[in-house]
């Protein structure tokens, strides 16, 4: 399977129409957004962003992110994409989906404690499967921020070294574009899409692995 892995949008539909653009030629089987579909704004911000993406008919799995407003996972359900705590299955591989982060000193919208984090991976995680999360794990290139602090969550990141995950694909930190491994983990943040970051991923479905990653520019 290929996944386009977008993150980090902030209500640029600029880049969204973009993307949904050139989507077609990288021929993905899911498109896998990891959150801040908005900047503290409303479903209608994020219909308007998500719109051209689901216009290219690819599949598509998003979490919410901790700048999305209220009423934004209302409108992933009723788009039918939303993956926050819950399993999902396409062509084999199933996807576990965090949305918004570990908590922050900047009491943002969307904020769970590291004991809700690890619940929900506990509830939904079913050996190999893909892990869709706003927060990266901590301690890893994708959690680090200017300063040189490490803000990722402690329990996802327990949890991946515990089970060996074979994916996981972040965002939040705008500044930590990166491919890191945790083990036998690949961790993926595709850096900010409002700046035209994305990633393309090439998933081994039988073997659960990742065969080929590739960090790509608008």
């Amino acid at each position: 399977m290929r996944f386009v892995a977008v993150t980090d949008i902030h209500g640029n539909a600029k880049m969204s129409r973009k993307l949904a653009g050139l989507i077609a030629g990288e021929r993905p089987d899911i498109l896998l957004i990891a959150g801040d579909i908005t900047h503290f704004s409303r479903a209608e911000t994020a219909r308007k962003v998500l719109g051209p993406l689901l216009e290219t008919d690819v599949p598509i799995l998003a979490v919410h992110g901790n700048c999305d407003g209220r009423d934004v996972p209302e409108l992933l359900e009723e788009l039918g994409i939303n993956l926050h705590d819950r399993r999902r299955e396409l062509n084999g591989v199933g996807f576990v989906g965090i949305g918004g982060s570990n908590i922050t000193p900047f009491n943002t919208i969307w904020e769970l404690t590291e004991d809700e984090i690890r619940e929900i991976l506990l509830r939904n995680y079913r050996p190999g499967d893909v892990i869709l999360s706003h927060v990266p794990p901590r301690d890893t290139r994708a959690d680090l921020v200017r300063s040189g602090l490490h803000v990722g969550s402690s329990a996802l990141r327990e949890f991946i070294e515990d089970n060996d995950v074979p994916l996981v694909v972040t965002g939040h930190i705008h500044e930590a574009r990166s491919v890191d491994r945790v083990g036998k983990t690949v961790i993926v943040n595709p850096g900010p899409l409002f700046r035209g970051y994305y990633a393309v991923i090439d998933f081994d479905e039988n073997e659960k692995r990742v065969r080929n990653l590739e960090l790509k520019e608008l």
